[in-house]
């Protein structure tokens, strides 16, 4: 499978079967070529207008089984890693204050 399949991909949490988006990066390890987590954009600001909440890093062992269409994975949502978030990228640097 390539990275491009598996980006047309939909993740789905099997615990509340919430629909947690496409896969937008992945995370592997340049050592072994293994993949150690995929990464899905975090949920849209207001109408998607203002940006996004922080991408939602999930570990490959997390990920229960990838179909066709969907991958499923196992995950807690307020346990899971996030990545580049809003609120730390402009912490200091917005509008230079």
């Amino acid at each position: 499978m390539r990275i491009n399949e598996l980006k047309c991909k939909e993740v789905i949490n099997e615990k509340d079967c919430k629909r947690l988006g496409c896969v937008s990066d992945i995370e592997f390890n340049p050592k072994t070529g293994c993949i150690e987590a995929i990464i899905v954009p975090g949920p849209a600001r207001f109408c998607g207008m203002f940006g996004r909440d922080c991408d939602i890093v999930i570990p490959f062992k997390c990920i229960c089984q990838i179909g066709d269409d969907i991958i499923l994975v196992c995950i807690d949502e307020k346990s899971c890693t996030t990545k580049n978030c809003t609120k730390d990228r402009f912490k200091d640097n917005f509008l230079g204050f």
